[in-house]
């Protein structure tokens, strides 16, 4: 029996030998590289990515201010806000106002604006044209903050906003395109220089926003006049043969200030700057 006992102690010691420690079984394993977390895909974003709105140009502009031209009516208060505070809906809406071609399509050549004062949705005056125009030039969305202020104030108010250089009253030598003039009661734009030293321009005045020159210092007619006059028989006969009178007096030129475009706002990769008005003239009707 004791025999058995010893034989059965010797049987156990050997399964124990036999058996791998758990340090030979952690060498015996075969070896597994760590995992590493894969690195998130990279997003290409390229193609939602807004695209930078192209700058407008001083062409643009002027495009965009002979827009009304032959359609639209001179009327006191237009554009502006029924409390005279600013631009009202008509001059922050890109395009031309609903009513405007409407109206002047019923007037004829007794038109009198001083019957129409106050029809803000009518038609434009001088400083609801020219804070139109720079809104429909500069802003891409309606309904944001205008650019309508007193005619007197216009040129000053455009400089503040950083919108270029303001040239005071008397110390303008020649008249650029695309700049925005500001005289007592008035505002206008400059379209281009004619060789006799006149001036062709776009402004919204009675009867209604049309091309026009000034004349020479004597009064007498100049090359911005005939100009004028043949651009609105050309392209807008309808008004030209109810409104033919295409001159503005010498002192649009000697009592005005202005505000001259910086050209990191709006772009002369066309280089108007260089051009006479004739040459204007053709790149804003694309000729």
């Amino acid at each position: 029996m004791k025999i058995l006992r010893v034989l059965a102690f010797c049987l156990l010691i050997c399964l124990l030998a036999c058996m791998p420690s758990p340090l030979q079984e952690q060498l015996q394993r075969p070896t597994v590289p760590p995992t590493v977390p894969s690195a998130p895909p990279v997003e290409d974003t390229t193609a939602t990515q807004p695209q930078e709105p192209e700058q407008p140009s001083i062409l643009h502009f002027l495009q965009i201010a002979a827009q009304p031209v032959g359609k639209t009516m001179y009327v006191w208060g237009g554009g502006w806000n029924k409390e005279d505070t600013g631009a009202g809906i008509d001059a922050v809406r890109l395009g031309l106002g609903q009513r405007w071609e409407e109206f002047a399509s019923r007037q004829d050549e007794t038109y009198d604006y001083n019957t129409t004062r106050y029809q803000i949705h009518d038609g434009l005056d001088c400083s609801g044209y020219v804070g139109w125009a720079v809104y429909n030039t500069l802003e891409t969305e309606n309904d944001r903050e205008g650019y309508v202020y007193t005619s007197t104030q216009v040129a000053q108010k455009l400089a503040d906003r950083g919108f270029g250089e303001f040239i005071p009253l008397g110390k303008l030598t020649t008249w650029l395109p695309g700049d925005v003039m500001s005289m007592k009661g008035h505002c206008w734009i400059v379209v281009g220089m004619c060789d006799d030293g006149s001036v062709l321009l776009l402004h919204s005045s009675p009867p209604g926003v049309r091309f026009c020159g000034t004349v020479l210092p004597d009064g007498s007619k100049s090359q911005a006049v005939a100009l004028a006059e043949r651009i609105m028989k050309e392209h807008y006969p309808d008004w030209y043969r109810r409104y033919p009178d295409c001159t503005t007096p010498i002192s649009y030129l000697r009592k005005s200030s202005a505000m001259r475009w910086s050209l990191d706002v709006l772009c002369d990769d066309e280089n108007l700057r260089e051009m006479g008005a004739e040459a204007v003239v053709s790149a804003i009707f694309g000729r």
